[in-house]
């Protein structure tokens, strides 16, 4: 018999745990189709930006003004700007499409960091029918003047007014560099988000010798990076009050494993979908639930935070016990080059 692999994410039922991650490929309506028919469990659509949405509607307002000083009466012709696409509304038409299309949870994503009347938006995500949103919170603390506190409850206000306008289910993505990330996950609980997606990547700059500018290099994730997601997921899993999303470095069923073993509620897959294609969640299903019936696991919830931090009455004593361990152990094995 084989494995059941359906679990709750969100408040969501899902056919399994793995999520296809917000990227190129759930941004295309027949790679969409390509990941339900691999079995996925869930999508999330590319990010909807804060900074779109303002331009957006900044050059909508400048475009209205235009012949005011002539005659108020022109501001008539424009009202309406028939035809003009502006503002979410190619997102809202995607995501309806990806709602038809498919038959698992499509969650649409908001990329912002700071609270604003853009959040307004969330409220059109869920009438078009997103069945969670994503609030992707990336930002760069690059202000010597701002405190980490001040950065921690700008994006905590950021979560309550995103949280505030829609009764759909929001998660939240962040990086690691908080910190406390356990407080802050507590207080996303309590201003009403759902989950937390651990982590979001920063994609660093790099320098081009050759032109002497600086400029964004993309590369894909690996596994060996799932550790980041892995540490944190086993020390928050049953300590906060919201479900665990694992992210960043998600590849093979061995990565899915070790996530779920330590607490996590759902991996999410972008890096290795990039390369291998959609269907490469079938390949990963596939392994799992072989690895699930070879350890006599028969759902996912038997296997779940069976090795998080849970049982450890003081987690950071547990977290510094494993740093030792992973420091002497190198130490003792290590042989020079010769």
């Amino acid at each position: 018999m084989s494995p059941n692999l359906t679990t709750r994410y969100l408040g969501l039922t899902l056919r399994n745990p793995i999520v296809a991650s917000s990227s190129p490929v759930t941004g295309r309506l027949d790679t969409l189709r390509r990941l339900g028919d691999a079995g996925v469990g869930a999508v999330v659509l590319p990010s909807l930006f804060e900074e779109q949405i303002e331009r957006d509607e900044m050059a909508l307002h400048d475009l209205s003004l235009v012949g005011h000083e002539i005659s108020p009466e022109i501001s008539g012709y424009f009202d309406p700007f028939t035809g003009v696409e502006v503002g979410p509304d190619g997102y809202l038409r995607r995501l309806q499409a990806a709602k038809e299309a498919l038959d698992v949870p499509v969650i649409a994503s908001l990329n912002g960091h700071r609270p604003g009347g853009w959040t307004h938006h969330a409220e059109l995500l869920e009438n078009a029918g997103a069945d969670a949103i994503e609030l992707n919170v990336y930002f760069l603390a690059a202000d010597a003047s701002e405190s980490g506190r001040d950065v921690e409850d700008r994006t905590v206000d950021t979560v309550a007014s995103v949280c505030a306008r829609v009764s759909v289910p929001v998660a939240i993505k962040i990086g690691p560099w908080f910190s406390s990330v356990p407080n802050l996950v507590r207080r996303f609980g309590e201003v009403g988000a759902k989950g937390v997606v651990l982590f979001n990547r920063f994609y660093q700059p790099d320098v081009d010798l050759e032109t002497l500018t600086v400029g964004p290099r993309l590369v894909l994730s690996t596994s060996d990076e799932v550790r980041l997601a892995l540490r944190w997921v086993a020390i928050l899993h049953g300590r906060v009050p919201i479900d665990l999303a694992a992210a960043a470095g998600v590849h093979t069923a061995d990565d899915v494993v070790k996530l779920l073993l330590v607490g996590a509620d759902v991996v999410t897959m972008a890096s290795a979908l990039l390369e291998r294609g959609p269907e490469h969640v079938t390949d990963v299903l596939t392994e799992l639930g072989a690895w699930m019936h070879e350890h006599d696991y028969e759902q996912i919830d038997d296997l779940r935070g069976a090795l998080s931090q849970r049982a450890a009455p003081d987690p950071g004593a547990f977290e510094r016990a494993n740093y030792l361990r992973a420091l002497t152990g190198y130490a003792a094995a290590y042989r020079p080059p010769r």
